[in-house]
């Protein structure tokens, strides 16, 4: 599947504000940014690499396996997909770039690339989707002399079994997200697992780094669904028994879960499956404010209805999607009717648009438990004022779900810097971590002499709390980027740790986030995480220098 080296996805797709007129002029306005600041990445071929660093005998040997010292596959191959990557991936600054991208196709290639690392010294760093938004595919600085191959695991991607009687499946942890749901629904189930990333990101990465699905109030996180794997490590392989609970000490799945090829690679999953929904029901309403909105997702939550959706945006995100949106054909009867409908809200429901927070509500399954859950928990939201948009707004919504990363792309050309972080905590924290963030990115921001545009949303809702996802934009720096979106990032990351947030949520950790691991694991955290490290991966061939923590 081909990718942009230089930003997301498809390098044939875009996200053209020429079809959305509101957009760019209210980013402008809320920005400050002018019309004339246009950045395009550097040409592929004008990116100058170092030479692989690995001997003749070795890269023979890598060759039997599968392997590419060609510049396009190790510059695609260097970075995730976070702000701070691609804003030196488009400047052509690949300093670090893999050794070699090797290409296994079974597992018994996957060992043999170990073994040859374990004799000649070289590092591995696996290999999914290279979707990793916290630094999570490259080496850090201070271990920048040691060779290193990335793994590519994409020719590693069957499914291999789906049990009908126990709702199992398991395949190759290679596969897309887009293949795997294909192969599942045609035998009638679905994983029910779709992360943003979700159209080039694969399983071993959903599992390699705790991701969340946007369906996952009903289906929960991807740690929920896994019921055994296999991970290949440097000391050996771990392979834990596919069954629904057990009780011989600590749950070695979750040990591997969320371990992002620090211990091994991950090579297959048995997971749970799920009958694939016979009938799906997307509606939007919208709240006179976020705290009522906030109510109504924690009333709902703790109750004994699930949603397959609960996404809740803030005042300024939710201005903000009504900006982005495409633009209609204009009739003088649909201006009539959302006229007439804004003064219903206004003066009937005292529901202000400009204040208002919407919400994106989904129901999955059985037709008559659709009906019934979806008028159970419309009835919990009126009780906070929440009204009915039907519909329209939340098709479209589920339509372009996985177009958003492509803006950041078009910000960047921009001259515009847009990025993400997010979080979890207790409902009786949120409300701390949400104004505690937005006053750190706002300020911290402000106090650059830049215009801000800081906003969020409710992603994953639970009965004791609930995610929370903030985007944050400015004008870049000119020739400071990195440094500029630095010390947003540090602002924000130790407001939410002060008001009670955890560190993340379901992005990982990487290279971004490791500085704040010891203040939320603790010493006594940090030295268990290392003895795992140390029993797996004794030579730190896998990720050298980036254990949780250090």
């Amino acid at each position: 599947m081909a990718v942009k080296w230089w930003g997301w996805g498809d390098p044939d797709k875009t996200y053209d504000l020429t079809h959305r007129p509101a957009a760019w002029p209210y980013l402008q306005a809320k920005l400050g940014v002018r019309d004339e600041v246009q950045r395009s990445p550097v040409a592929l071929d004008d990116i100058q690499l170092p030479s692989s660093r690995l001997d003749a005998a070795v890269l023979e040997a890598l060759t039997e396996v599968g392997c590419s010292t060609r510049g396009q596959d190790r510059i695609s191959h260097a970075y995730g997909k976070s702000y701070r990557d691609l804003v030196r991936v488009r400047a052509g600054h690949v300093p670090n770039p893999p050794d070699a991208v090797v290409f296994p196709t079974n597992e018994a290639q996957v060992e043999a690339v170990l073994a040859l690392a374990a004799r000649h010294g070289f590092a591995v760093i696996p290999f999914g989707g290279g979707t990793s938004v916290v630094g999570g595919l490259e080496m850090p600085a201070d271990r920048a002399e040691r060779p290193f191959v990335s793994l590519d695991l994409a020719r590693m991607s069957a499914l291999i079994e789906v049990d009908p009687v126990s709702m199992t499946a398991t395949a190759e942890a290679g596969i897309m997200g887009p293949r795997l749901e294909e192969l599942l629904q045609a035998q009638g189930v679905t994983l029910g697992h779709y992360p943003q990333s979700f159209e080039y990101s694969t399983l071993g990465g959903w599992v390699a780094t705790r991701s969340a699905g946007q369906q996952s109030t009903r289906y929960g996180k991807i740690e929920s669904m896994v019921v055994g794997l296999r991970i290949l490590t440097p000391a050996g392989v771990l392979e834990t028994r596919p069954v629904p609970a057990a009780s011989q000490g600590p749950d070695l799945n979750q040990v591997a879960i969320g371990s992002e090829g620090l211990l091994g690679v991950i090579t297959r999953v048995t997971f749970k499956v799920h009958a694939r929904p016979p009938r799906q029901d997307y509606r939007a309403l919208v709240f006179p404010g976020w705290a009522q909105g906030q109510a109504a997702l924690r009333a709902i939550m703790q109750s004994d209805r699930r949603p397959a959706t609960l996404r809740l945006s803030d005042q300024a995100e939710t201005r903000a999607l009504f900006k982005l949106r495409e633009a209609s054909k204009p009739s003088a009867w649909k201006a009539w009717g959302q006229k007439a409908f804004g003064w219903y809200l206004s003066r009937m429901r005292d529901v202000h648009m400009e204040d208002a927070c919407l919400l994106i509500m989904g129901f999955e399954g059985d037709p008559e438990q659709v009906d019934q859950d979806r008028d159970w928990c419309v009835s919990l939201c009126e009780l906070q004022r929440g009204v009915s948009l039907g519909h329209a707004i939340a098709d479209r919504w589920y339509a372009s779900r996985f177009d958003l990363p492509y803006l950041r792309d078009t910000m960047l050309d921009r001259g515009v810097m847009v990025d993400t972080l997010e979080t979890s905590g207790l409902w009786a924290n949120v409300p701390a971590i949400y104004e505690a963030v937005i006053k750190a990115l706002e300020g911290a921001i402000s106090a650059d002499g830049l215009d801000p545009l800081v906003f969020c949303h409710v992603s994953h809702p639970y009965a004791a709390g609930a995610s929370l996802y903030f985007t944050f934009a400015a004008r870049q720096q000119l020739g400071q980027e990195l440094e500029q979106w630095a010390r947003y990032k540090r602002a924000a990351t130790d407001a939410l740790l002060a008001a009670g947030g955890s560190l993340s949520h379901h992005h990982g950790v990487g290279i971004d986030h490791a500085p704040w691991a010891r203040e939320v694991l603790g010493d006594q955290g940090l030295a268990w995480i290392k003895g795992v490290k140390a029993a797996a991966d004794p030579d730190d061939i896998m990720g050298p220098g980036r254990i949780i923590g250090s």
